[in-house]
């Protein structure tokens, strides 16, 4: 029998490296998914010597890019098997910017690229009866969620567009969760908490200050990335949480995220958008199981 394999994007640091480098120490089969080939290349360096496990390898792809999305997945469905994806890839941008798609880059990075991703991906998942892990945020309950505006073209605030991203991966987590419940795919996501890591170091407000507090005294007020990943290695491989979807965790534990978080009639029309948005409109059966 083939050991499990899990996906990792967002794998070169932080969170991500803390992950794949945990799951690496089960002796399964780690892909790690980076933008930068000289980062990924050290970060999957240093997991593989942490985890004394040599089946770590690295995928390219500036998730940014739809056309860098495709082509990942491309290449991880020639994979033997996947048996979690985790969502992990995020951003946080100062300043409104554009991805090559013309779409709001926080929202390309941290919500179009899994959503296209895990679609591409379904029939490998689907195979393995699969997991999808994506990691989320409490900053979901500090936006205002409109559909109208999501590419923040009408006014754009850097932590209120993060948190519609993160609404966003809540609000898919819940839909992918009744869509592929019939491939015995299971979707959920989770809140890693405030963890020391870049996040908002290019923030010129006082976010990025009270991120380099935390960072200088971490042990008082930030978790450590292992802490941070940790719910997401206990989604991708704990038993007890095998056939359990759908749902928003904090410390390995399911808690009620927010009330807008929770609108099923909004999550099927971001759905919907999204199809149209990644191109997946009109194709949507090509990536059920067969």
């Amino acid at each position: 029998m083939s050991r499990p394999t899990f996906v990792v994007t967002g794998a070169n640091s932080g969170i991500g490296k803390a992950m794949s480098t945990a799951l690496a120490k089960t002796g399964a089969t780690v892909v790690m998914v980076a933008r930068s080939a000289e980062k990924g290349e050290k970060a999957r360096a240093d997991v593989k010597k942490e985890s004394r496990n040599d089946d770590v390898h690295l995928e390219r792809a500036d998730l940014g890019s739809l056309d860098e999305v495709r082509d990942l997945a491309s290449r991880l469905v020639e994979l033997e098997r996947i048996d979690a994806l985790l969502n992990n890839a995020g951003v946080y941008l100062p300043e409104r910017m554009v991805s090559p798609d013309g779409l709001e880059m926080m929202l390309a990075v941290n919500h179009y690229a899994p959503f296209l991703l895990t679609h591409l991906l379904r029939p490998k998942l689907a195979q393995s009866k699969g997991r999808v892990v994506t990691t989320a945020s409490i900053g979901h309950r500090f936006c205002r969620f409109d559909l109208a505006n999501l590419q923040a073209e009408a006014g754009f605030t850097p932590f209120a567009q993060y948190g519609v991203t993160k609404l966003a991966n809540i609000l898919f987590t819940s839909e992918a969760a009744r869509r592929f419940g019939e491939d015995e795919i299971t979707a959920n996501c989770f809140h890693p908490g405030a963890v020391a890591t870049g996040f908002a170091q290019d923030e010129p407000g006082y976010l990025n200050g009270l991120m380099q507090v935390g960072r200088s005294f971490g042990h008082l007020f930030l978790r450590s990335p292992e802490k941070g990943g940790a719910t997401g290695v206990y989604l991708a491989t704990h038993p007890s949480v095998a056939d359990v979807s759908g749902l928003y965790f904090v410390d390995e534990r399911p808690r009620r995220p927010s009330k807008t978080a929770r609108d099923r009639a909004l999550a099927e029309r971001l759905w919907e958008h999204s199809l149209e948005v990644t191109g997946l409109s009109g194709a949507a059966d090509v990536t059920r199981a067969s």
